[in-house]
């Protein structure tokens, strides 16, 4: 029986639901109705724990913004006794179009405040990480405005889309482990 703590990066608060950079709070939402659990709120986090085929799925959704999400992450698993290759991180990525995402064991955290904070507070970036594409089409300048803006109506099917392939995403990390899951899944290109 495995134990994994799965952590998705949003900012909390009515502003932000629905935006880009709460990709990850989306995702662990999902996954948690599928299973039929209930988040509470808990020390620097909303949490609830998952069965899933003998498996512990520990899910996190930090509440203190995604800049400070090492703290959390941290805490979590720490108290949870979980080490670092069963640590999954939920997070939106300009890099990527909206069409694609990526399943990594570590990296950089090029650029995203959540992923370097990560890196600071537990001294390393080999921890595995869900880069969910948003794709990057904003005027110069607008970056920030984007990425905590709210999806676009013609493209929520296909966020909607690849929220569900990241359930069963998370779940095959689980219990297949990261390097089978990235072969299936990282080459995926969504389209409806």
């Amino acid at each position: 029986m495995g134990k994994f703590l799965i952590v998705g990066l949003g900012n909390i608060g009515p502003e932000y639901a629905g935006t880009r950079h709460n990709i990850g709070f989306a995702v662990l939402d999902a996954l948690v109705a599928k299973h039929g659990g209930a988040f509470s709120v808990e020390r620097l986090a909303e949490m609830v724990e998952l069965k899933w085929r003998s498996h512990v799925l520990v899910c996190v959704k930090p509440t203190t913004y995604v800049n400070l999400s090492g703290r959390a992450v941290k805490y979590w698993m720490d108290k949870e006794k979980i080490v670092l290759e069963n640590v999954l991180v939920i997070v939106d990525d300009l890099a990527l179009p909206l069409t694609k995402f990526r399943l990594r064991p570590g990296g950089s955290g090029a650029g995203h405040n959540g992923l370097e904070n990560i890196r600071e507070v537990l001294g390393t970036d080999a921890y595995p990480r869900l880069r969910f594409g948003i794709g990057n089409n904003f005027p110069k300048g607008r970056q920030v405005d984007f990425v905590l803006g709210r999806w676009k109506e013609d493209e929520l099917p296909l966020v909607r889309l690849k929220v569900e392939k990241s359930v069963e995403l998370i779940e095959s990390f689980a219990t297949s482990g990261i390097e089978r899951t990235m072969s299936q899944y990282n080459n995926l290109d969504f389209t409806l």
